[in-house]
């Protein structure tokens, strides 16, 4: 079995997978500090819960953008499952060329999800991951990441939104029946979320008005994306298991 490691800035979600199949997946919180066997146990005691042992993982893929945890991860990986982890980043072999002003600058999230777009839908190509910022990146119809914007996410705007008014409460995201709120909940809900659709139409036409590149299909992934890919027409297929379908295929083009 292959267990798949994704650390973003707000959790570590693991997947693991026999031959293509995903049969598992699981959350931690990225922001709470860790030692190794911390780490290594908590692994261990999520995959226990699944019914699948330390033993029975042959191999672990970790993509991550907080750098600051990747010692005591890797260590606890090492540690508790035997495994010393591929970590994707440069000299990883993916398939997607990478042309851009500053390569080492794409996030190997980004790259993840354009190698599992690329691979199962083809190009050309805009990947929208909804996380806790959002990107929009550009794949060109032979493979190339071309270009990528990046915004607050949604629960950052939200966040913003009641931390920052004295009067306003935090509140659930959801999209309202209707953007035309009378009160106080439904109206947030109502300047997020179809805010965020707005911004979301917005930059995918820019992206295909600039490009110049007809035919483009957009694929979404990340936690908060399906309200988003709900909502509106210009996003073509949301899936939510992209980022761990790619680093599968990721570990196949580079396992001994």
């Amino acid at each position: 079995m292959l267990l798949v490691i994704d650390v973003g800035n707000t959790n570590i979600t693991c997947g693991v997978f026999k031959e293509e199949d995903l049969i598992g997946s699981f959350r931690i919180t990225t922001k709470q500090p860790r030692t190794s066997d911390e780490y290594g146990l908590a692994i261990c005691e999520l995959l226990n819960y699944r019914g699948i042992t330390a033993a029975e993982v042959e191999a672990v893929i970790i993509a991550s953008v907080v750098p600051g945890i990747m010692h005591s991860l890797k260590n606890g990986i090492m540690k508790y499952l035997k495994r010393n982890p591929i970590e994707v980043g440069i000299g990883t072999k993916t398939g997607i060329k990478i042309n851009v002003a500053n390569p080492k600058e794409v996030g190997a999230d980004r790259v993840v999800d354009a190698v599992a777009a690329y691979d199962l839908y083809g190009g050309p190509l805009i990947v929208i991951d909804f996380g806790t910022a959002t990107t929009y990146d550009l794949i060109s119809k032979d493979g190339a990441f071309l270009a990528g914007i990046t915004s607050p996410g949604i629960r950052i705007c939200a966040d913003a939104l009641w931390n920052e008014t004295a009067k306003l409460p935090e509140i659930e995201i959801r999209k309202p029946e209707s953007i035309l709120a009378t009160e106080t909940i439904s109206s947030m809900q109502a300047g997020l979320v179809y805010g965020y659709i707005g911004q979301t139409e917005y930059i995918i036409s820019k992206i295909i008005e600039e490009s110049n590149i007809p035919d483009i299909k957009v694929i979404a992934t990340g936690g908060l994306g399906k309200i988003i890919a709900d909502s509106t027409k210009t996003i073509h297929i949301y899936d939510p298991q992209l980022t761990m379908k790619g680093l599968r295929l990721i570990y196949n083009k580079n396992k001994k």
